[in-house]
Formats: structure tokens, sequence, C-alpha cells
């Protein structure tokens, strides 16, 4: 018996069941770089197996040079890989690169399938890298793209500029649901595919912890994540009691704990294959992983399942967020300093009277003569703001809702680069084009503001400058409220 397979693209045929490098960077923790050759045995005996499609990043320890020995002996094996740079601008020379650098390490001529990163939609340049990244696969030297840790109102934007994603690799198991959300009605009308990690939860998702009280020291990066995505999602006692759910289907299937976490994900009609890390040398599972194919989930076992999930409280915020706004549910835990660190494309200038202004580069600005956001005192005052990228590139024509996520990330960005934050706006104004948009930009409004949610008045004009469907502006006050 091997895995079932995925046709994800027409000719990029995969198991339903990749086996993840990520750990590769936890056992090299200690700076010693796994032997290659023993390493890429190991890794033949999983694509002998049937489970050929291997998941890697640029990031993984040596992951992507152990992948491409063992494509020396097996080169029908899938390798996907990951590229995560850090914001900045995204050249042709810097994309070709950062694709050059995956494809050497790997030793091909071709990646099968890079899947892009970004870390802060504050940053525009992520829509660079994927135009440049669509360009390098019309030169062959990409087979398929996909993005990884996108949220649906990203993804949306992609996929209206025209980028041509067959994937988005998130997050997604029977304690974090998120990606069976919004995400999974976009991917089912765009024929998006997701990859899933975290399947397992890290190895928690096992009958090694049922009943068991919640560790108070865990040895591996993995485990370190994982149980913090336990606690947001309502403690340990909520999650002993999916555990007890799945244990109850497993039981009835003959099946472990694991197969069942894992049957559910593959059932989600959005989901192309499911991600199961592999640690060298260690803890192969295959036999038993091969079992989530013997049998499917019935009505009574979704209902058993669902209940269990009641008692839950759902991951915060969209897919993708937890490496981006607190909370941090990463291995590492708060990235707040990393991401401070990002560069804002913004220039800011304070003038004789203390005034700071914030320029993002349009060519409108100059020629008018006004600023993206201006700070006086506690005050940010923010222009109006449409989806413009760059000089003169409108970003997804005719699509209110995409035009408004885009805008409000050029809003977080000024905000930011004028000292303040998205909590601190208290005042914006929307203007649609037409009352079919109002929904759309509302529906963005919603997600940005969610937590903060400022005063605001929506208006439908008779039109906007050139094509634009929405036009935003707003208003922060950074003094405490107990102060105002």
């Amino acid at each position: 018996m091997k895995p079932d397979r995925f046709d994800l693209t027409g000719t990029l045929n995969i198991s339903r069941i990749l086996t993840g490098l990520w750990q590769v960077a936890d056992q090299e923790r200690d700076g010693k770089a796994r032997d290659l050759d023993a390493s890429a045995t190991a890794l033949l005996d999983y694509a002998k197996a049937g489970f050929d499609t291997f998941d890697m990043a640029d990031h993984y320890g040596s992951a992507e040079l152990i992948a491409g020995q063992m494509l020396k002996q097996a080169p029908e094996a899938k390798a996907f890989t990951k590229w995560c740079p850090e914001p900045g601008p995204m050249t042709a020379e810097i994309v070709r690169a950062g694709v050059q650098e995956r494809l050497d390490r790997l030793g091909v001529t071709r990646l099968d399938l890079l899947q892009f990163h970004w870390w802060s939609f504050e940053h525009p340049a992520w829509l660079d890298a994927l135009k440049e990244l669509a360009g390098l696969q019309e030169n062959g030297l990409i087979g398929a793209i996909g993005v990884t840790n996108f949220d649906a109102a990203h993804l949306e934007i992609a996929l209206e500029e025209g980028i041509p994603l067959v994937s988005n690799q998130v997050s997604f198991s029977l304690m974090d649901r998120r990606a069976a959300g919004s995400l999974a009605g976009l991917c089912q009308d765009r024929d998006v595919k997701l990859l899933a990690y975290g399947t397992l939860c890290g190895g928690f998702l096992t009958r090694k912890w049922l009943g068991q009280p919640r560790p108070t020291d865990v040895p591996d990066w993995s485990r370190m994540k994982y149980l913090r995505f336990i606690d947001a999602a309502g403690g340990w006692e909520a999650f002993q009691g999916v555990l007890r759910a799945a244990e109850a289907v497993a039981r009835k299937h003959g099946a472990s704990i694991s197969n069942v976490a894992s049957r559910w994900i593959l059932e989600q009609p959005h989901v192309a294959g499911i991600i199961i890390g592999a640690r060298l040398g260690e803890n192969e599972h295959r036999a038993d992983n091969l079992r989530l194919f013997s049998f499917e989930l019935d009505t009574e076992d979704h209902a058993l399942l669902d209940t269990a999930f009641a008692n839950t409280t759902p991951i915060p915020g969209d897919c993708g967020d937890e490496y981006r706004q607190p909370p941090f549910l990463t291995a590492s835990g708060d990235l707040s300093h990393h991401l401070s660190q990002i560069p804002s494309v913004l220039e800011v200038e304070t003038d004789e009277n203390g005034r700071t202004r914030a320029f993002s580069g349009s060519k409108w600005e100059p020629i008018a003569g006004y600023c993206r956001g201006l700070r006086e005192g506690d005050r940010i005052l923010i222009s109006g703001t449409t989806a413009t990228h760059g000089h003169d590139h409108d970003v997804a024509p005719g699509h209110a809702q995409a035009q408004a996520t885009y805008i409000l990330d050029k809003i977080s960005a000024t905000v930011t680069a004028l000292g303040g934050s998205m909590s601190d706006i208290v005042r914006t104004r929307t203007y649609v084009a037409g009352d079919e948009d109002v929904e759309g930009a509302s529906l963005a409004h919603g997600r940005a503001f969610g937590a903060h949610p400022p005063a605001n008045t929506t208006f439908v004009v008779d039109r906007l400058v050139g094509d634009f469907r929405v036009e935003i502006e707003a208003e922060a006050v950074t003094r405490p409220q107990q102060d105002q």
C-alpha cells in the first residue's frame, strides 16, 4: 500500500502525504550539519515507500542539500521548497538570485514548486516578487508557484493580479481550523489548493498525550510552537476533549489518533496534501500514516469531533497572522522585534515646525503638493489612499475588496512610519464608486479594524479618479485614552 496521490497542476502528481523537512533545522540546532549521504539515504527510503514528495525551505538548515543528494538517486521524486526573503526591494536581480540559490542547493535546473513567504504586507514589494517569479516560471526555471502563510485577503489580491498560484501552505489541524473559513471558499472558487502543515500539532495529536498533564518543558521547536497553538485554542483541557473525540473515532475505524487528525484535513475539498514532518533517522511512522487511506470519516464521526471543537477557542485571525501580529504562535514566540526591523517603504521628514510627513513616492505627491501622512503632535492624518502600486500600477482593477485590503496595508505602513499603529486610528472615511462595492470594502475594513474599530463613514460617490473602486482616508490619535 502506498499513499494516495493528487494531481496538483495537470503535470505535477504528488503524494497526499508530503514529507516535511522542517525538523532538519531542529536536529542541527547544535551547529553540526547532518551527514548528507546518510540523510539522503533516509529520504530515499521514504520515496521508495511512495512518500516521494518532500517539502523544505531556504532556512531549514541543510534540508535542500539533503534533498538534492536524494534527487540524484530518485530524480522522479518531487522537491518543493520555499523562498522567504527579508522585506525590501524585490528587483528582478534579487528574485532571480533567490531562485538560483534554490536551484543550486537542490542541484536541479527547474524547481517543481517554489513557495513564496512574505513577512509583512505593509511592505508592498511582495507583489513585485510574485510578478518576477511568474516571469521565471515562463522562462522554465519554476514549474509551479505557490505561497505560504497567506491569508484569504492577500491571496485574493495575488490572484486578481494574475499571479498563477496553485497552492497556499498554511497551518491546518483539529486545533487550528482557520483554513476551513474564508480561505476555503476562495480556494474552491479560484482552484487553489492547500498544503496543510501542523496537522499533528508537532506530535501532540497522538495517543501518547491522551490523559497526560500539560508538559512544562518541551525539547524541540516543533512542540514549542504547537503548545502555543493549544494554549490559544482554549488550553490543555479543551485539547484533551479533542483527543478523546479523536480516540473514539480511531477505535471505531481501527486507526490511530494521528490517522483521524490527518484524515479530517485530507477530506477538506480544498486540501491537496498534508505535510508530516520527518526527523531523519528517528521516529519514522510511515506504516501508521498509510492507515489513514483505509477509512473515511462518516456523519457520526464528524458530529463527535464537532462537539469537541465547540469547547475550543478559535485561533485568532486568519491563516498566517501568527507570523505578523499577536499572539505570535511561532517556534520562537514574539516576532514583534523582528517585524519592527523591517524597513519602511515611506520617506519620513520633519519640518521646522515639528510636523512630520511621510511620502510614499507616488508621482502625484509632488505634483499636487501633498503627503501620504502627516503627524502633528499626537494626531496622524492620512490622505485619501487608493490601490496604487509603485508609480503607475493600479492593483486589482475592478475588485473593491482586494483594493481595500491593499489600501489598508498602505495606511498601516503610513501610520507605523509616523510612530503609530492601526489601533490608534480613530476615524476613517471610505469612498466607493458604486453600491456594489460597499460590501467588499466593508469586509476588508472589518478585518483590519475588528479588534479596535474606529468611527467610520462610507460614501458612494459618482466616480473616483481613474478606475479605482475604493479610496480611504484615516486619522489616528496616539496619546493614551485616559489623557484625552
